[in-house]
């Protein structure tokens, strides 16, 4: 990527999400990456990156602390690329249920985060995916590529109004683990995964790669 075209992402550091592994998986792109819980410089990013682990409930006390509710919320007003990882995909939702405990989340796509219904939870390790044919964030990934997940909360159905939408309709990715879940969503400049790219070999650095060419 020449000097001239570099982008400049920022990794949100509120506290919660793999920050230096998502780090150095921007940087391998030839993007400006910066880790910051700086509000402006999180605002003025080319491309912002959410990510997230643990608690649904402990993510969105502390992006309610670094102020990205309020970062995310203005930076989708203005059209302005976000990506969620894992729990920073899941807190994008309206609820989140987990131990029977009800929290709210940013409610910019409509749904809830509810236990898998699988054998086996959580559901850690590799597995495939299943994009729609026009999917911009696995162009050129191959049908047989793993994704490298760990969660036990999921998202179970999608259902998304016309009023709600960006754009065009959003393009949802789906995966099994007992069950079908969620796996990505591409919607307007909203974009969200729930495996973990830059923990997913040469699939997952395609994936930021074509999150990054889009800024």
């Amino acid at each position: 990527m020449p000097d001239g075209t570099r982008k400049k992402v920022v990794v949100f550091d509120y506290g919660f999400g793999n920050i230096r592994s998502a780090q150095r998986a921007v940087a391998r792109t030839g993007a400006d990456v910066e880790v910051t819980r700086d509000p402006d410089a999180a605002m003025n990013a080319d491309g912002l990156l959410v990510p997230g682990v643990g608690a649904f409930a402990a993510c969105m006390n502390g992006l309610r602390q670094a102020r990205g509710d309020w970062i995310v919320g203005r930076r989708l007003a203005g059209g302005r690329p976000v990506l969620g990882i894992c729990v920073g995909m899941q807190i994008l939702f309206a609820r989140g249920i987990e131990h029977g405990v009800e929290s709210e989340g940013l409610d910019e796509w409509p749904g809830t985060v509810g236990p898998l219904r699988a054998g086996i939870v959580p559901h850690m390790g590799w597995n495939t995916v299943r994009p729609p044919a026009d999917s911009k964030l696995f162009a050129g990934i191959g049908p047989e590529e793993r994704f490298y997940f760990v969660h036990s909360y999921a998202v179970h159905d999608w259902e998304l109004p016309r009023e709600h939408q960006a754009q065009a309709p959003a393009r949802v990715t789906w995966a099994t683990h007992g069950e079908p879940f969620v796996a990505a969503v591409e919607n307007g400049p909203l974009w969200a995964t729930q495996f973990h790219p830059e923990k997913s070999g040469d699939a997952g650095a395609r994936l930021i790669t074509n999150w990054i060419e889009t800024l």
